[in-house]
């Protein structure tokens, strides 16, 4: 059997991800694809434009076979710890034999070459490195000067390093290489426009021009055409407000978080330095909203994502002792099933037999069927949710739903 696995947010589900889908099973001869998608909030630092079942479906619906969940402390991380989990998460099912990622790229060769230098850090990589960040470069600079410093022939593809799926796609083959998993890397060209492109182009548009579409106020019509149909029908059932869920509208629970913990400082939290807490603190009389508030924070050195993410990280509990725990468990301890299809139970029996970490299908049995410190991990996963479906109620005017009643999404 013959199995891509895939890592990916769908926010939202657009033509670009149903071909990345169809064309990595043509390429490789896959069997199936199981999916590995962020919950509620994403990579990026925000919550995710519609819930995490919905965008289930979107991906069953499409050429999905299995959808699994990423555990938020990897999935709201930074590009590393988010492919950390997302890798070690494929890897522990036992059956796939390929992982398969979009890139602007298009190279699995190069990403590789760039991925094993990252890993290794050779000496005159790591010297140049230092000296770029001393002089106030931002990291993603630096580390674009240090890798050409130690590769010069890497100069001509220096665009390379400032991708987002680039940058995932190096971070997906690091992973592989630091867990020797035995998934075989395999790259897909982006097709359109890129990532951080607004304006949608052709048949292609990034998920990012959609999100964009429905924040300005143009309505899902003119963007509806870059997507599947099934997709687009799901996504106009669930949208809030007509625009989806955004930052924003967490500004109040994300203000009093902050004022509450003022005296005590916010270096706890998952990449917040103690700098940054203590510009938290400095500028906090100037809080207006989620947005403006990274805007207000963000330097040379600190970009609006990672500003993003950190404060994302404060909102929602997730502290350096628990990407600790991460590391001490070495991977993902469960894979939560939310959905998968009908005619893929051959591929749900394989991995009921093979995987060397337990499968959560129901929430109800999780705390029997999991160690403590992966519970906990779940535990705080359904508690995150819970946020994100209580902001999403509140603005649409309905009674929150209750992360144990939504049942898995089976098309």
């Amino acid at each position: 059997m013959k199995v891509n696995g895939i890592i990916a947010e769908y926010n939202p589900f657009h033509n670009g991800h149903k071909y990345h889908l169809e064309e990595s099973k043509r390429l490789t001869g896959a069997d199936y694809s199981v999916v590995v998608i962020s919950g509620n909030f994403i990579q990026r630092g925000d919550p995710a434009l519609v819930d995490k079942h919905t965008r289930t479906e979107m991906a069953l619906k499409n050429g999905a076979d299995l959808v699994l969940e990423l555990p938020t402390v990897y999935s709201a991380s930074s590009a590393e710890y988010f492919a950390t989990g997302a890798v070690s998460l494929l890897d522990k099912l036992g059956l796939v034999t390929h992982l398969c990622f979009g890139s602007e790229c298009g190279d699995t060769a190069l990403l590789h070459q760039i991925a094993s230098i990252l890993r290794e850090e050779p000496a005159d990589y790591t010297t140049e490195l230092k000296a770029k960040l001393k002089q106030g470069i931002s990291y993603p600079a630096a580390r674009n000067s240090a890798l050409i410093h130690h590769c010069p022939a890497l100069a001509e593809n220096s665009k390379i390093f400032y991708s987002p799926n680039n940058i995932l796609a190096i971070e997906y083959i690091k992973a592989i290489l630091n867990q020797n998993c035995k998934m075989v890397p395999f790259t897909i060209r982006r097709l359109g426009a890129e990532y951080h492109d607004p304006s949608p182009h052709s048949k292609y548009c990034s998920a990012l021009a959609i999100r964009q579409a429905l924040a300005d106020g143009r309505g899902l019509s003119s963007v509806s055409h870059y997507m599947p149909d099934s997709a687009k029908e799901l996504l106009d059932r669930r949208l809030v407000l007509g625009r989806g869920i955004c930052a924003n509208d967490f500004s109040s629970a994300l203000y009093y978080k902050l004022l509450s913990e003022k005296e005590s400082g916010f270096d706890k939290y998952l990449d917040v330095s103690a700098d940054l807490s203590n510009r938290i603190c400095k500028h906090l009389s100037e809080y207006r909203n989620f947005d403006d508030f990274c805007d207000l924070l963000k330097t040379k050195e600190l970009t609006y994502t990672r500003i993003s993410r950190c404060l994302l990280h404060i909102l929602l509990n997730l502290t350096k002792e628990d990407m600790a725990v991460c590391y001490e468990l070495e991977h993902t301890p469960y894979a939560r099933i939310l959905g998968f299809r009908k005619d893929a139970e051959p591929l749900l029996s394989a991995v009921k037999e093979q995987a060397s970490i337990p499968l959560v299908t129901k929430l109800a049995d999780a705390e029997k069927l999991l160690p403590t410190d992966a519970y906990l991990m779940l535990k705080q996963d359904i508690q995150i949710s819970q946020l994100y479906y209580g902001v999403a109620a509140g603005l649409a005017g309905i009674t929150p739903v209750n992360e144990f009643s939504i049942p898995m999404v089976i098309v």
